[in-house]
């Protein structure tokens, strides 16, 4: 199985792997170790390049399995690769994955509401909430809250644990379904210290404060309870 360096530090931009495998539907390669996400839970898949002795590579996506998509031949198995991931577009989505995790966050702490669905893009994202009612004033009190949180700077930790573990710490799962497989014996956990605490295997900063302002820039009923929040932050 491929080593997910990113599972660990999120903060990985650079490594050294070796091609152990080939798709060639997808015109991609498989590492024996990478740094790079290969997108789920809303969050979008990495981009970057794949440097070879004779060549650089664009990986211009990562499929699940680490398939490394790319825009080129593909570089026998054995051969020694060093990645390079597209940095300032992983930042920007760390810091709106984070940002996610505040706003569902507060919404529990103060509303009690679960998560019913979401996706996020470059510092843009949506999330639905079982609300019964959603005015203008509570959104102006939710955006004044997630920012209070940004500013305390609370500290974004992981920790990857046994399910039977995992499972026994209340409101891990937020989602109204749980999406984890009963194959899948070991859950990564998200923190932010203080505040929330979720099953999720995603990149994430490591601290609020550098997730910037975050605005809701509108919302909408989706039927019944149903309401989604669109945030944005700054660039």
């Amino acid at each position: 199985m491929t080593e997910l360096l990113h599972l660990e530090n999120s903060y990985t931009r650079e490594f050294d792997a070796e091609v152990v495998g080939h798709d060639a539907g997808h015109n991609g390669v498989i590492l024996d170790r990478t740094a790079f996400y290969p997108g789920g839970g809303g969050q979008l898949p990495d981009q970057g390049n794949l440097r070879t002795a004779g060549s650089d590579l664009r990986v211009k996506t990562v499929r699940r399995g680490a398939i490394h998509v790319l825009d080129g031949a593909l570089p026998p198995v054995g051969n020694r690769v060093h990645g390079t991931i597209d940095w300032e577009r992983r930042y920007k989505i760390m810091r709106t994955h984070t940002a996610m995790h505040i706003l569902c966050g507060v919404i529990w702490r103060d509303y009690k509401a679960s998560v019913t669905g979401g996706n996020m893009d470059i510092l843009s994202g949506r999330m639905d909430f079982e609300f019964e009612r959603l005015a203008p004033d509570v959104i102006d009190v939710i955006e004044e809250r997630i920012n209070q949180e940004v500013d305390a700077a609370r500290e974004v930790r992981t920790a990857i644990l046994p399910r039977e573990e995992a499972f026994k710490i209340p409101d891990l799962i937020r989602t109204k379904i749980n999406l984890l497989p009963d194959s899948i014996r070991e859950i990564r956990t998200v923190e932010i210290v203080g505040l929330d605490l979720q099953a999720d295997g995603g990149t994430h900063v490591a601290n609020t404060r550098e997730v910037g302002a975050i605005r809701i820039a509108k919302y909408k009923s989706k039927g019944g309870i149903n309401k989604r929040l669109y945030v944005e932050l700054s660039d």
